[in-house]
């Protein structure tokens, strides 16, 4: 089975203060999805997914099928914060959404074939998309998924501190761990966290997660059974998240699957605070110019 491209595109971006998903950067007006799902497809990806939330969902379609019309097969899944909460009460006060696992498993009774995902707001590059499309094509499979790995010094951000997901992997490139950290950004040459846990120092050429994962439909079962556990202890505080990482530690270390860390020469950019966007309007019209990218991606 082709393997789908599911596109995160549901949150509350509380830190831009915009909807920064539908946003254009390319010199074409494109959004960093554009780049994105034009990368997807050129690598074999035939479907794509994105997860959004409901009362933008008109705007959102407004702005990506025109270009996408004939190129790819689009569907769409909603995050709602009743999704798989039954048996729970949602605490009244609660608007944040579930968080990145939780997104994932809202597309449960859509995507029946191996898939990738990916942030909206994240620009990836094409290395990564061709090589999460050879993993989902020849080596997935219900006990095996992958991580695209990103170097931590290229996915800092000049305006503010970030979260990572920082990942250890073995000597066959087995992921070992993976631990959400955050308030992370460079500080006079070291890369330091504020989160209370330790080392307080990452190494510069740490591994990190940038949410780009392979998994076979078998995640959506065990994030489910994950997602129940995770509300019990929970449900009550209304800032609390159910990431990605928290299902894929505890795969590799309660279900003893394997996931593989696969590195990417991609140049990894994104836009966590509003300052980030002349960057990355300047760096894609960098790749623009050198040959990487058309001017206009679906003319």
């Amino acid at each position: 089975m082709e393997p789908t491209l599911l596109i995160l595109a549901a949150g509350m971006a509380s830190r831009y203060g915009s909807m920064k998903q539908i946003q254009s950067f390319g010199p074409g007006g494109e959004t960093i999805m554009d780049y994105s799902i034009y990368d997807a497809i050129r690598a074999g990806f035939k479907k794509v997914v994105f997860i959004i939330r409901k009362e933008f969902a008109d705007d959102f379609k407004a702005i990506v099928e025109p270009p996408l019309k004939g190129k790819v097969e689009i569907d769409y899944v909603y995050q709602d914060l009743k999704s798989f909460t039954e048996g729970f009460d949602v605490p009244a006060d609660r608007t944040k959404p579930w968080g990145t696992a939780h997104a994932v498993l809202c597309a449960k009774n859509t995507i029946n074939e191996p898939f990738a995902v990916i942030n909206a707001d994240d620009f990836y590059g094409r290395d990564a998309f061709e090589k999460a499309y050879k993993f989902l094509t020849k080596d997935v499979n219900d006990n095996t998924y992958s991580i695209i790995g990103y170097e931590l010094l290229k996915t800092l951000s000049d305006n503010g501190t970030v979260n990572r997901g920082v990942c250890v992997a073995n000597s066959n490139g087995n992921l070992v761990s993976i631990a959400e950290r955050i308030n992370i950004s460079k500080v006079d040459g070291k890369i330091l966290t504020d989160d209370n846990q330790l080392p307080k120092e990452l190494p510069l050429d740490s591994q990190v997660s940038m949410n780009f994962w392979c998994f076979s439909p078998s995640i959506f079962p065990y994030s489910e059974k994950l997602f129940k556990e995770f509300l019990k202890a929970n449900i009550s505080n209304i800032k609390s998240e159910f990431f990605i990482p928290i299902v894929g530690d505890k795969f590799i270390n309660e279900a003893n699957g394997t996931i593989k860390v696969i590195p990417t020469s991609a140049q990894w950019f994104g836009v966590t605070y509003k300052e980030d966007a002349p960057e990355v309007k300047a760096s894609l019209e960098q790749l623009v110019n050198a040959g990487e990218y058309p001017a206009k991606l679906w003319k």
